[in-house]
């Protein structure tokens, strides 16, 4: 039988704690630099060790984290056999998760990988997107954050009003009008009667340039999202998916993005699993099963955008 060379990592930004076993020997603990050079020499190290061993498969387990996926580049182009394990999947007691170490994370990572080579036990994986999809995801996630900054740049300047007292002009509507835009910029910050002191007319001033710069940052990337969704590879789901009532350009590309290859979910039951849409099950000797909230477990991205989906379809429902 070929023999098995296997390596759980802690990942860390600057260093890699490794154990390394072969089989069910006691594994040996290594620390590695996480720089390119650092890599490099981890794999020549290991591809040493194989060959010492008879050619032996040498494979590795990490964690997902905000590293991304380069490590997992690196050793599959290497031709080492890589897997990047869910956080939030992998079983931990209440001990483990108050007595952490970077020693017992690698340690727990080799046994899970252990026991997925020895014994076949299924391994939390994560779903490795191309370099394609995650080029897209970059752009789509950034159009999705200036959102977001738009949104608590608008809460900082309804704060604003609120601590010094000020309710806006009834003349200038509701929600963020042009007009309650004047009304910010002329009345409360270009007149001598403006309620507000200097110090709080230059903080609104700036907060107002920030809402200006966001709200064209947003065109700008709208435009780009928008070409993303005319290439090949998106324009006939896309166009499936704005057919629905309540789904444009946004929820749309953050699905196709976020979901990558749609082949991976068979039916819909599946779909609703990975995106944390199906409820919690609870069963325990004689008492049936039964179901509470949903499990939020995958994209919480998508499920905010369907969300908002749902809602205007309701909006515009008769």
């Amino acid at each position: 039988m070929r023999k098995v060379i296997m390596i759980g990592c802690d990942l860390h930004d600057k260093t890699m704690l490794l154990k390394i076993a072969e089989g069910r020997e006691q594994p040996e603990t290594r620390s590695v630099s996480n720089t390119a050079t650092g890599r490099v020499a981890m794999i020549r190290d290991l591809k040493k060790r194989a060959l010492a061993a008879g050619s032996a498969r040498i494979v590795f387990a990490y964690e997902a984290s905000g590293q991304g996926f380069g490590l997992y580049d690196e050793l599959t182009d290497a031709g080492i056999q890589c897997h990047v394990l869910a956080p939030t999947k992998i079983a931990r007691s209440q001990r483990q998760t108050s007595q952490k170490t970077d020693e017992k994370d690698a340690q727990q990572l080799l046994e899970l990988l252990r026991a997925h080579v020895l014994a076949g036990n299924e391994l939390p994986t994560v779903w490795i997107p191309d370099a394609t999809t995650r080029d897209d995801r970059e752009l789509v996630r950034m159009r999705l954050d200036v959102a977001e900054k738009i949104t608590r740049v608008k809460t900082q300047i309804q704060s604003l009003l609120k601590r010094n007292t000020i309710r806006r002009n009834q003349d200038s509507g509701k929600g963020w009008t042009r007009s309650f835009r004047n009304w910010l910029q002329q009345t409360l910050c270009g007149s001598q009667a403006s309620p507000l002191g200097s110090r709080s007319q230059a903080t609104l001033l700036s907060l107002l340039r920030q809402l200006d710069f966001l709200e064209e940052e947003v065109k700008r990337l709208d435009v780009e999202v928008f070409a993303l969704v005319e290439e090949e590879r998106y324009a006939a789901a896309f166009e499936e998916l704005t057919a629905l009532c309540g789904v444009g350009l946004l929820t749309a590309v953050v699905f196709l993005t976020e979901l990558g290859d749609l082949s991976r979910c068979t039916n819909r039951r599946q779909l609703a699993a990975y995106l944390g849409l199906a409820p919690r099950s609870f069963e325990s000797g004689d008492a049936s099963d039964r179901k509470g909230h949903i499990t939020r477990q995958g994209s919480s991205r998508v499920r905010k955008m369907l969300c908002q989906a749902t809602w205007s379809r309701v909006r515009w429902d008769s």
